[in-house]
């Protein structure tokens, strides 16, 4: 049945517990994903399509709640049968090992809800939440992205990167389409490596591009890889030196790795933790920034250094005190553990795994319960004609901007970006406000 339900697509025997696509690549972790929305369909049909370039294909991913799907696409001409099940099978391998689907992830969720009451509460929620095995260059590269920014800003910015120092791939159209309808479609960038981005121009060139303070870091970074470590292309791998010995950082101790990643330019302990956790292997490590801070004090009870709302800088003393509550607390996959609170806190993540309500019936509810009211009052007083038309308005209004901030909202939720009404709470209490008045006016006339 499984096979049957999407032409193209292998069918891999995964339940979405212990993987959700929908949390993990948008969480945070990896930002050259890109997602599609599939038309709606009855049952348990996937909803979406997420793609991402490696070197030499798009891989291609789709989910129902038992089956993880997917193919790989590459340029040029069709393969062979014999070629197609050969690169299926690197897919598979690659898949595999980037998601860590060795791991079990419930047994890990068993673990972590009898030693924590918190993540025991969140479990069910937020299931499915794993850490990826990425390529540590485009690892570090995009966490050194990350400083003082927010995933919708270091996604654009990645892919910037990408499509500036990359050739395009591939060019494919919406999933939707057929891959023979060139209308809307998109290139495809692989991440490029880090001889492409070690000569002096990229400073100025990634400025450009909006990159800030981070465009001398990432140059600078690569700088280092190249002269120390070497560009030449290993006949094995298709990579660069360099990007070999970074990947053999997995190998040593989380200490020994750590040391080498800080002598990076604009690499600091939360970055190097990060790289560390996502691509190094170092599944015990848990990047601390003030945001895992406040989820310490306010569910760990972590003393506050500094003030009472934990708003201190982060100290090294801070961060290790942090990091070591949480890891007495989760155990030896406590970087693991980290993800899934991260995630569930993320403003982005507030009503995932919750029934949405219908802001748009109530709201009509509303309008029509307040309306009748007006109305009836209207056939009381017809004195008062204007000022009752003056109400609808306003109580319109109101409902109109409330269900412009649930639209806004809704979007805010599937780009993970801040709310274009973030502060709508304001506007539509204003309305309210006059609303109120507007009444109070006409029973005072009344009593006179």
């Amino acid at each position: 049945m499984a096979s049957s339900v999407l032409t193209g697509f292998r069918a891999l025997p995964l339940s979405d517990v212990q993987l959700s696509l929908a949390v993990v690549l948008k969480c945070g972790q990896s930002f050259r994903w890109t997602c599609y929305p599939l038309p709606s369909s009855p049952g348990t049909s996937p909803t979406h399509e997420y793609r991402l370039c490696l070197r030499d294909r798009v891989v291609c991913l789709r989910q129902s709640s038992d089956y993880l799907f997917y193919r790989s696409i590459f340029p040029g001409e069709h393969l062979s049968a014999e070629q197609e099940a050969a690169s299926d099978e690197e897919t598979l391998i690659w898949l595999k090992d980037y998601f860590q689907l060795d791991v079990d992830l419930l047994k890990l969720y068993d673990q972590w809800s009898d030693r924590d009451q918190v993540f025991n509460k969140l479990k069910t929620r937020f299931s499915g939440i794993r850490v990826l095995r990425q390529d540590p260059w485009e690892n570090l590269i995009s966490f050194i992205c990350s400083s003082n920014n927010n995933i919708p800003r270091i996604t654009k910015m990645v892919h910037a990167l990408c499509k500036q120092y990359s050739p395009s791939l591939i060019s494919l159209p919406p999933p939707e389409l057929s891959e023979s309808d060139s209308q809307g479609s998109a290139a495809y960038h692989s991440f490029p490596p880090p001889s492409l981005l070690a000569a002096p121009e990229v400073k100025s060139t990634l400025r450009g591009l909006g990159f800030g303070y981070r465009a001398d870091y990432i140059q600078r970074t690569a700088k280092m890889l190249v002269d120390t470590h070497g560009s030449s292309i290993s006949n094995s791998e298709s990579r660069e030196k360099c990007e070999e010995w970074l990947t053999g950082l997995r190998g040593m101790s989380t200490e020994a790795a750590r040391e080498e990643l800080l002598k990076f330019v604009g690499v600091g302990r939360k970055v190097a933790d990060c790289v560390l956790l996502m691509s190094l292997d170092k599944k015990e490590v848990i990047p601390v920034d003030t945001h895992v801070h406040q989820i310490a004090i306010k569910h760990y009870g972590l003393r506050t250094v500094g003030g009472s709302k934990g708003k201190s800088a982060m100290t090294p003393r801070i961060y290790n005190e942090v990091a070591t509550k949480l890891a007495d607390i989760w155990g030896g996959y406590a970087g693991w553990a980290h993800t899934v609170l991260f995630t569930a806190d993320l403003k982005a993540f507030s009503s995932f795994g919750i029934e949405p309500p219908t802001p748009a019936t109530s709201i009509m509810n509303v309008g029509t319960s307040t309306l009748t009211s007006s109305s009836s009052s209207k056939r009381k007083h017809s004195g008062t004609q204007n000022e009752v038309e003056m109400q609808k308005k306003v109580i319109l209004m109101g409902a109109a901007v409330a269900a412009i901030a649930a639209a806004a909202t809704a979007v805010a939720v599937m780009h993970d970006v801040p709310s274009l009404l973030e502060d709508d709470s304001d506007v539509i209490s204003s309305v309210e406000e006059d609303a109120n008045s507007l009444t109070s006016r006409r029973v005072k006339r009344r009593r006179c």
